[in-house]
């Protein structure tokens, strides 16, 4: 099949959400609000911007309500909550969020250790939730994301076959978006495209996103391979942050100024501003209280030239 090297890359911003949730300094809620809403003005179509899970799983985003409350939506901007059952779903589409992210991973044990029940009993959850969005007052998208779907850190390689029908799954249930998640950074780009280009026969790929780490360097390179596959649709973080809570050694997501800085260098429209984000990166050290990871806020973009030495105008 013929790839349109050029098309449009959609970048979904979750550094509210993945990227703060395993912080151990608290971020303010207003902090978080300033936060998203500077994203807000960058560019984004998407923001994951924060979480309905239990304070106690997940206490850095415990002030959910309060942030999807205290933001300023922007116009064209879809904010994403990510919940955990139908508790959560209620309380997310009480604060009127847009789309409602489900996680589910395709390894029993890494869903033991992340949501505290086999896999068997999260579908079932999931078809509540579905249900429940069907009776929402308003319209509300929703998305499930296949974890671990590229490696588990505690079972290893994952069946291709099983990440496939888990995606089949989720759709026969009415769950129309897909995540195909790498939750732990075990992914390669010659496994990703060939993942990839399998779920695309079931997902549409104006439906399809994914979320890659960069736990072992391989992040933008899985990227690529995915774009080149097919896929329009991924999540990145701004400053790299985040990491899975229940992954032991997991970093922190792709980051959003690098992957958008690679784009833009390689002719591939995304719609954010890069110059914005860079500023807005270099404010979060300050926030989280320790350096980040993302790389082009550090060197500044391959256009920010410098004046050359004295002692060259002499030779």
């Amino acid at each position: 099949m013929n790839r349109d090297h050029n098309e449009p890359l959609i970048v979904q911003e979750v550094a509210p959400r993945d990227g703060l949730q395993i912080e151990k300094q608290w971020v303010e809620t207003e902090d978080k609000i300033a936060l998203i809403d500077g994203l807000s003005t960058c560019g984004f179509t998407r923001i994951e911007a924060g979480s309905f899970v239990s304070p106690k799983a997940i206490p850095a985003l415990r002030d959910g309500d309060a942030v999807f409350n205290g933001i300023r939506r922007g116009q064209g901007v879809t904010y994403v909550a990510l919940v955990p059952n139908v508790k959560g779903a209620q309380r997310a589409i009480a604060a009127s969020a847009d789309e409602l992210n489900l996680v589910m991973s395709a390894s029993q044990t890494h869903n033991r250790a992340n949501m505290r029940m086999s896999c068997e009993s999260s579908l079932a959850g999931f078809g509540d939730v579905v249900q429940l969005v069907r009776n929402a007052p308003y319209p509300v998208s929703l998305n499930a994301t296949v974890a671990t779907a590229f490696g588990c850190p505690f079972e290893g390689r994952i069946d291709e076959e099983r990440v496939v029908s888990i995606a089949r799954t989720y759709r026969e249930m009415g769950i129309a978006g897909i995540t195909l998640a790498d939750t732990t950074g075990m992914a390669n780009p010659r496994q990703v495209a060939r993942l990839v280009a399998r779920v695309l026969e079931l997902v549409p790929a104006a439906d399809l996103t994914l979320h890659f780490h960069n736990t072992r360097g391989l992040g933008l390179a899985n990227v690529l391979a995915a774009y080149d596959a097919g896929a329009r649709r991924f999540d990145a973080a701004l400053g790299g942050l985040g990491g899975c809570p229940f992954a032991p050694g997991a970093s922190g997501n792709i980051c959003t100024e690098d992957l958008v800085n690679m784009c833009e260098e390689m002719g591939i429209p995304t719609g954010v501003d890069l110059q914005k984000l860079i500023a807005l990166s270099r404010t979060l050290p300050a926030l989280v209280g320790h350096e980040v990871s993302g790389q082009v806020a550090k060197a500044g973009r391959n256009c920010d030239l410098h004046p050359a030495p004295e002692y060259v105008r002499t030779i």
